[in-house]
């Protein structure tokens, strides 16, 4: 809403110009997933807009970041355990340490 400005009127002014907004209630949680990771809202006030033909979801909250996990393939661990001269739970570990990164992983392990 508009600091200020009556929430009747401001109801009136948002249905002349097409504007239907309608708060989703009991929401839980939200997850965002990206590749990055996830961005989860534990508490989060949620409304559905919709105004000529296009339907807008607005979350309000403050959300958490979990990063992604590795995922390391074998093939990676097979080249760095080749590469650095060490075991493949070795590798693995480098690997999950440099996020697969494969050229740091082998550093690490060299040195």
């Amino acid at each position: 809403m508009i600091p200020g400005m009556n929430p009747r009127k401001m109801k009136q002014v948002m249905k002349q110009l097409g504007m239907d907004v309608r708060p989703v209630e009991d929401v839980q949680e939200i997850i965002v997933k990206t590749a990055k990771g996830r961005y989860v809202f534990d508490q989060a006030e949620v409304a559905i807009m919709k105004m000529q033909g296009v339907t807008t979801w607005q979350i309000t909250g403050e959300p958490r970041f979990e990063e992604a996990e590795t995922v390391i393939p074998d093939d990676d661990v097979a080249l760095v355990a080749g590469q650095a001269g060490v075991t493949a739970d070795a590798a693995k570990a480098a690997l999950v340490e440099t996020k697969g990164d494969i050229a740091e992983a082998i550093l690490r392990l060299a040195s």
